[in-house]
């Protein structure tokens, strides 16, 4: 008789043959997260965190219905914490995080920050929340994301998958860690000098090839992790003759928009997928493709024209780009970053909002897994759930309403947790995942429900 999972080793999620993700007795989860960046940056540490309590803010994140959070770190700080390298300077208000110090008093000594960070995945754990670690750059940079593949002459691709099977490895037995995103937003233009491509070559600049090495090194240490693979930027316009040594590509001179490729947001293309997908073998049911959309206030992509709605957006970008993929059931997707301003100040003719809600009602119809970008105040193109200007003190309650009706919750409100004991949250408006199937404690029945939403009606600006 095989025993029953631990409370350590009882979430882990897996990929079935209609595209779901599923629990381990088959139930379909609904993953509805969001970004807390500053681990790639160079904080050492979540932003905000020189002001905010930590502990409060992950509270209050799970309070507010986020069951997944994805963190951006680097190559060079998994690193760090693997060789027990010095600190740089950490980020950590004292005074406002007397459980960060090693004292355990206000003003103390500041904790190494591989430790503050097992202390986030602690405060996770007790709040029901799960989380996705993607590797957001190769260095430790603010502008870290900005180079378009995961090596630099500072860190080689070797160096990119010794740190993925190290965090794989040292969260084995722990499934706070559910899922590792591989690379953010691989991309570049091929008129430049490194861009990633997508195709069946052994090339270093192949994204599809890279993202296979580094599911195989996590997936050795911990077979139980889904694999977030994103897209690319551009994808050759083959059916009109180009390849991947074509050129012209340049943004500012016509033909538009891309010429010889077609083009979206960085790690949003995956037209590669169907003639080269992704394989990860006998551990193909970990997989998750994971694309990036954006609105107008990013950038004024061509589809972004007068009185584009939901469906010239999935006409002009979305199906060929990425929905393909979950509505011919290859894989699930998990929007790894969506987001943006609401308000008139930033958006005076409301393109952005319309975007955001057109992209919200297809994630809620779909079951779309997502990550909203943001948590942090300090985003400057798209702001984030708490307020800019506040000093990370206030949500912004506009925002959070406006996202809300995306979160898993049932029909009475109550936010669905990804474990199957804790309940998401403490305040009492979240349950747990076997509460949701059966409330019978953890012997939860296969069943071929899809996961429920709320039925609030989404708006259509």
């Amino acid at each position: 008789v095989v025993a029953a999972p631990d409370e350590y080793h009882d979430d882990w999620l897996h990929v079935n043959e209609d595209a779901q993700i599923v629990d381990m007795y088959g139930n379909p989860v609904w993953l509805t997260g969001c970004n807390w960046f500053g681990y790639n940056v160079g904080s050492q540490v979540f932003d905000g965190v020189w002001s905010l309590n930590m502990h409060e803010a992950l509270n209050q994140i799970a309070d507010r219905g986020f069951n997944l959070l994805r963190v951006p770190m680097s190559t060079e700080i998994l690193l760090q914490w693997k060789n027990n390298d010095p600190d740089p300077m950490v980020k950590v208000n004292a005074y406002s995080n007397p459980e960060l110090t090693i004292e355990g008093v206000e003003g103390g000594t500041i904790m190494y920050s591989f430790d503050i960070w097992n202390k986030a995945v602690e405060w996770c754990r007790e709040n029901g929340i799960k989380i996705m670690m993607d590797i957001h750059s190769a260095e430790t940079a603010s502008a870290g994301h900005q180079y378009p593949v995961w090596y630099t002459d500072k860190f080689s691709t070797d160096d990119w998958l010794e740190a993925l099977a190290w965090f794989a490895d040292y969260y084995k037995d722990d499934d706070t860690i559910i899922a590792i995103d591989l690379k953010n937003e691989p991309h570049g233009k091929k008129d430049e000098v490194t861009f990633a491509k997508w195709d069946d070559s052994t090339d270093i600049n192949n994204w599809k090839y890279a993202a296979e090495r580094g599911a195989a090194a996590v997936l050795e240490k911990n077979p139980n992790l889904l694999i977030m693979v994103e897209g690319i930027e551009i994808y050759p316009k083959f059916e009109e003759g180009a390849d991947w040594n074509s050129i012209g590509t340049d943004y500012a001179k016509p033909p538009y928009p891309y010429s010889n490729f077609h083009g979206t947001w960085w790690g949003g293309n995956f037209r590669g997928v169907r003639e080269y997908p992704v394989d990860l073998g006998e551990h193909q049911d970990q997989l998750v493709y994971s694309p990036h959309d954006y609105g107008p206030l990013v950038y004024a992509q061509t589809w972004f024209y007068d009185g584009f709605d939901k469906e010239t957006l999935m006409e002009d970008v979305w199906y060929d780009n990425w929905f393909f993929i979950i509505e011919e059931k290859i894989a699930p997707l998990l929007m790894g970053e969506w987001g943006g301003f609401l308000d008139a100040e930033h958006d005076e003719d409301g393109k952005n909002r319309h975007w955001m809600a057109c992209l919200r009602e297809l994630m809620i119809e779909n079951t779309i897994h997502h990550t909203f970008w943001c948590f942090n105040e300090n985003s400057g193109d798209t702001g984030g759930l708490i307020a800019g200007g506040t000093n990370w003190t206030e949500w912004d309650e506009e925002k959070y309403e406006f996202v809300e009706p995306s979160l898993w919750q049932n029909e009475d409100g109550k936010f669905i947790s990804l474990d199957h004991k804790i309940p998401l949250g403490k305040s009492g408006n979240g349950i747990s995942l076997s509460e949701h199937y059966s409330g019978n404690g953890g012997i939860t029945p296969p069943t071929t429900t899809a996961p429920q939403t709320t039925t609030t009606t989404p708006a259509t600006t």
